[in-house]
């Protein structure tokens, strides 16, 4: 029978597996390469055979053994009915805890503002909250529920559509009300443009250049600009009067609608390709409190 103390070596054997690396296992399980590594030498020495072909180019590249691609099938279902079944003992518990994964901006700028009423219709459920630029693996976190942005394409997640956005201009009416002529779209060109990085190397994410060629601008920036990858910080450093950022709508929403922030040119309309949705694994659907965490997600996108 095999030893509880495996089970870890197995989820790092199925992470390197799966990106074909150490390091990058390491990046999803929070843990070293070294780490990962002695995990998966250490369940080799169990089964007393190797589990990877080892590339000898010097640059890591880990080959699974044919008897490893047979196994990791196998693998990856009993981790996920161990995920189920602790998940089953959770729904058991008279005081449960749900584990939510969300980006940092969201946090703080929709999710934080909102929970107060889903502790008050759900008392007994302690939420906890695991805030990362960086997509969770939920199982091997023990990640209940997030809320991803993208194209709503996350293998072996049910994914839900949460919220839509619009993207615009914002700044600060002390900005706005300095010795600047914002009259038309290609006036932008030369302000200080502060943009949002935190999901660089998307291609589908709404960047200046995109909304100015919807804007109908022709022409690069003149201005200075400030980079920051945290659409939170984007929006603050906006109120703060450091120049001109693209607002998400579900971020700027509160800061525009209490004045902190002025949305410019009103008369473009540009939707994000991307949106926000609701992930979580199908085999957890029935827990009670990850249902009504999604209902009340989709109660408070309504009520926007």
């Amino acid at each position: 029978m095999t030893k509880l103390v495996h089970l870890n070596a197995l989820r790092a054997l199925e992470a390197s597996a799966r990106h074909r690396s150490f390091a990058a296992a390491a990046a999803e399980l929070h843990v070293t390469p070294a780490a990962v590594g002695q995990l998966v030498r250490t369940l080799e020495a169990w089964l007393g055979t190797p589990v990877f072909h080892r590339s000898s180019s010097g640059r890591e590249r880990l080959v699974p053994t044919e008897a490893t691609e047979l196994a990791l099938a196998d693998i990856r279902a009993g981790l996920d009915r161990l995920t189920l079944g602790l998940e089953r003992l959770k729904e058991g518990s008279p005081h449960g805890v749900l584990t939510v994964t969300v980006s940092p901006a969201f946090a703080a700028k929709w999710l934080l503002p909102r929970i107060d009423s889903f502790h008050r219709a759900w008392p007994d459920t302690e939420v906890r909250l695991d805030t990362s630029l960086k997509p969770v693996d939920l199982a091997a976190h023990g990640v209940d529920i997030g809320v991803r942005y993208g194209a709503g394409q996350w293998p072996g997640f049910t994914a839900e559509k949460l919220l839509e956005e619009e993207i615009y201009p914002v700044c600060s009416p002390r900005w706005l009300e300095g010795a600047r002529r914002l009259r038309r779209p290609s006036d932008l060109l030369a302000e200080t443009l502060i943009h949002d990085l935190s999901m660089d190397g998307d291609a589908g994410f709404p960047t200046w250049a995109a909304w100015l060629r919807a804007a109908g601008v022709t022409g690069a920036p003149r201005g200075r600009g400030t980079r920051i990858n945290n659409a939170a910080a984007v929006l603050q450093a906006a109120v703060e009067g450091q120049g001109v950022a693209l607002g998400r709508s579900v971020m700027a929403r509160d800061d525009v609608a209490s004045g902190r922030l002025v949305r410019l040119f009103p008369q473009v309309s540009f939707s994000s390709p991307r949106a926000y949705f609701i992930v979580y694994r199908p085999q957890c659907s029935g827990v009670p409190r990850l249902q009504a965490f999604r209902d009340w997600l989709l109660e408070q996108a309504r009520s926007r």
